[in-house]
Formats: structure tokens, sequence, C-alpha cells
């Protein structure tokens, strides 16, 4: 199905059929052959001088967009290198200063967590010793009431239930 809708196709269609019709009105005019032949060719050259004429200016014209569109494609390049470059830029400023910035804390911090690492080492050992020495102490207790505690064994032996 053709596409109306597209105006290249409409405008070729109009301009094959005057052409169409232009010939077919030379031919069927009433002059005689060789008048028509004759004003066929001088027809013919100066439709071909002015295609040419036509041709020349469309050439020129696409070389100036061309060129104008090469320029403003190099500006806006030129251009957007420069923002990348300048982005770039802040980014590494930024970049060091926070850097900087953490490095700082980092140096402020590490002696205070030395010590508090250094207090909380001495806070568990010393918290280990106190488990140990009430361990031991409960041990003795348990060692002194099951000694003392008539007719309890001194030590379980075979005949002793098993503890599950």
């Amino acid at each position: 199905m053709y596409d109306y809708r597209r105006g290249e196709s409409i405008l070729g269609a109009f301009l094959l059929g005057g052409i169409v019709g232009a010939v077919l009105g030379l031919l069927f005019a009433p002059k005689s052959g060789k008048e028509n032949r004759e004003f066929i060719a001088e027809k013919a050259k100066e439709y071909w001088g002015e295609g040419l004429e036509l041709y020349e200016a469309g050439k020129e014209k696409a070389t100036e967009v061309y060129t104008a569109s090469k320029e403003k494609a190099t500006e806006t390049s030129e251009e957007l290198k420069e923002r990348l470059e300048a982005a770039r830029s802040r980014l590494r400023e930024q970049v060091e200063t926070v850097s900087k910035e953490a490095k700082e804390k980092v140096v402020e911090v590490v002696p205070s967590a030395k010590e508090t690492v250094h207090k909380v080492g001495h806070a568990v050992k010393s918290g280990v010793e106190t488990a140990e020495a009430k361990a031991e102490e409960l041990l003795d207790l348990v060692a002194e009431k099951a000694a003392e505690a008539p007719g309890a064994p001194e030590a379980p032996g075979e005949d002793a239930p098993a503890l599950s």
C-alpha cells in the first residue's frame, strides 16, 4: 500500500507528472516536427543549465553546512573536554581533602584507641585473675564442705553413681 504521508513521494510524483505533461504537450502541439525538435533542444539546454546551476548551488550549500557543522562539533567537543577536565580537577581536590582529613583523624584516634585497648586488656586480665581466684576459693570451700560431711566418701569411686 502506498503511503501518501511522505512529502518527497508526492513532490516527486508532481514533478514527474509535470515533465510528462510538458513533453506530451510539445509532441502534440500544432508545430512542425523540426520546430518542435528545435524547441525541445533549446528547452533541454536551458533546463540543463538551470540544473547545473542548482547542482552547484546545492553543492556549495552542502559544503558550507558540513564545514559549519564540523566547526560546531569541534567547539562543542573542546568545551566538553574542558568541562570534563575541570570536573576531574574538582574531584581530585575533594578526594585529596577527604583523604587528608581521614589521615588526620586516624592519627588523632590511634593513640586513644591504643590506650583503650591497653585498658581493656588489663581489665580482662584482672577479670580472669579474679575469676580464677573465686573459682579456686569455691573449689576449696566445696572440698571443705565435702570433707566435713558425715559418711561422705573422700573421692568418688567405682561404686558412686554416675552423673549424667
